[in-house]
């Protein structure tokens, strides 16, 4: 399902307007982003938990040349699936 998908389907599950249901779902994009920016957890009980990671810096090894490289460190999101979305899938 892309994003066009979910705006409909939102919008005829929630009896919205397609102008209306993209507004609320790039507002809940937005609010998501500027929180784990942040650096705060999202939470969506028994659906998905989001949240930030520190990768430390690593050595690694060009594949191409087998010479040694440094992997910068960096932020992750991590994404934890919810009891509720996983028994949905089951």
């Amino acid at each position: 399902m892309n994003k066009t998908e979910l705006i409909a389907k939102v919008a005829e599950v929630a009896g919205l307007s397609k102008v209306d249901s993209k507004k609320a779902i790039e507002a809940a994009i937005e609010a998501t982003k500027a929180a784990l920016k942040a650096g705060e957890k999202v939470q969506i009980p028994g659906v998905i938990t989001l949240s930030v990671a520190e990768r430390a810096a690593r050595t690694g090894k060009n594949p191409r040349t087998g010479e040694q490289i440094v992997i910068p460190a960096k932020k992750q999101v991590k994404i934890k699936a919810g009891s509720e979305l996983e028994a949905a899938i089951k």
